[in-house]
């Protein structure tokens, strides 16, 4: 096997759920290989660079063997080498702790924990360092 589709590819390492989801974010432009958008049906080789960007992080994968079966998990390590940078993982842990004080619009009160990390952060903030009076 010299090539396989790419989102065949995706959907076997277990970078998405399903095929189509694989798809779709190729379809999206979600799906890079040296910085351009990939459709779907692009054949892929050992070797390459495949950059998946899953907002707000964008993954990037080295490709060291092909596959078109989804495998089980302890076999991907043979399949693909992750070499995200850790600057894209600290921005996943920024948005991971950040996420309560940013609530989207309509997505209803918070939950306790919400509440409860909300409670510790502006306990946090000491307030009598600012001038109310100006």
């Amino acid at each position: 096997m010299d090539e396989v589709r790419i989102d065949k590819w995706l959907w076997a390492v277990r970078i998405f759920k399903t095929r189509t989801i694989a798809s779709e974010a190729c379809k999206k432009g979600r799906v890079m290989i040296d910085n351009v958008p990939v459709k779907p049906s692009r054949n892929i080789r050992a070797g390459e660079v495949i950059q998946v960007r899953k907002p707000p992080v964008t993954f990037s994968f080295k490709v060291l063997a092909l596959a078109d079966k989804r495998m089980g998990a302890k076999m991907v390590p043979q399949f693909m080498e992750n070499i995200t940078s850790p600057e894209e993982y600290e921005l996943l842990e920024l948005n991971k702790i950040s996420g309560f004080v940013d609530r989207q619009r309509g997505t209803g009160r918070p939950t306790k924990k919400e509440r409860r990390d909300l409670d510790q952060f502006a306990g946090s903030i000491d307030f009598g360092e600012f001038d109310w009076d100006e």
